[in-house]
């Protein structure tokens, strides 16, 4: 028999997600009554028991985790659907789900804060992780990446800024260890490094072909980490060229070149490409005058 009640699915599902009758009732705002009728209903029409009934509350039997998979994946599609079409009426308002790789906050927060005070009934949401963001899932508006130009085929990518790095270290290490001689020196030296997705930027990859293992002395999961470490002396690294600028207690250890450098893209699905939020978003973000800093 097909699941002809997707009340009773969703039921089972909150069941499922809070572990109780009334936690699922009061998720969906019906009375815990509704409920116990809802899954009594569902595990009739399948002829299987989705749960296991105890003091504690309810924990899905085998088949009630196969019937919840499908579930969760059905209410996230719907959710994201949702999220696609809100982006699609004709006015700067709602929500902007902006992502971006993890340690460029202190670049795009004020970009956002200056766009939303232009829009003041803006709700602005904004991801930082290195995760890639599904666009096509309605995940994000728009998207901030590094590295070639994203290849798939329903979004729209186009250059953003070259983020310069250089290779530093704190004062004082440079005290205690003294100032290296440029790479040939790496054997009388400490460095650090990140592992994890971060480790695939070019002047990661420069720095893994040109120090010797052994001098990697301390790794990070997180860009912003990596840099902390700098500053504290445990080493010497790559910073971003604007970042290091701003602070007078780091040397330069060699200066950018133009392998360092880490592109960005911005990259929007399709569907919402030329909506009139999306589109004033994209003018915003690139007449920002932050980008001339990198």
């Amino acid at each position: 028999m097909g699941l002809d009640n997707w009340d009773e699915v969703r039921t089972a599902f909150q069941v499922a997600r809070l572990g109780t009758v009334s936690g699922a009732a009061e998720a969906l705002g019906v009375h815990h009554a509704t409920v116990i009728r809802h899954i009594d209903a569902l595990e009739r029409r399948l002829g299987a028991k989705l749960f296991q009934r105890h003091a504690r509350g309810y924990t899905p039997t085998e088949a009630g985790r196969d019937l919840l998979t499908v579930a969760q994946t059905t209410e996230e599609q719907f959710g994201q659907l949702a999220s696609r079409i809100r982006g699609q009426g004709e006015a700067v308002a709602g929500e902007l789900v902006v992502t971006s790789i993890a340690g460029i906050a202190d670049l795009m927060v004020p970009v956002l804060t200056d766009f939303q005070t232009e829009h003041p009934d803006l709700t602005v949401r904004y991801l930082s992780d290195m995760r890639v963001f599904r666009l096509d899932y309605g995940e994000a508006h728009v998207a901030i990446r590094a590295g070639g130009p994203p290849e798939e085929p329903d979004n729209v990518a186009r250059p953003l800024a070259r983020i310069r790095y250089g290779l530093y270290a704190a004062r004082d290490y440079v005290d205690r260890h003294g100032m290296p001689d440029g790479v040939r020196d790496a054997e009388n030296h400490r460095f650090v490094t990140v592992e994890g997705p971060a480790s695939r930027a070019p002047f990661h990859r420069w720095l893994h072909a040109n120090v010797p293992a052994g001098r990697l002395r301390f790794v990070a999961s997180e860009s912003r980490a990596l840099h902390e470490a700098i500053i504290y002396g445990a080493g010497i690294g790559f910073m971003p060229v604007y970042r290091a600028s701003r602070r007078d207690d780091l040397v330069e250890i060699l200066p950018p070149v133009p392998e360092w450098e880490a592109p960005l893209w911005i990259v929007t699905h399709v569907d919402l490409h030329r909506t009139l939020k999306v589109q004033t978003f994209l003018r915003h973000l690139k007449d920002a005058t932050i980008w001339s800093q990198v």
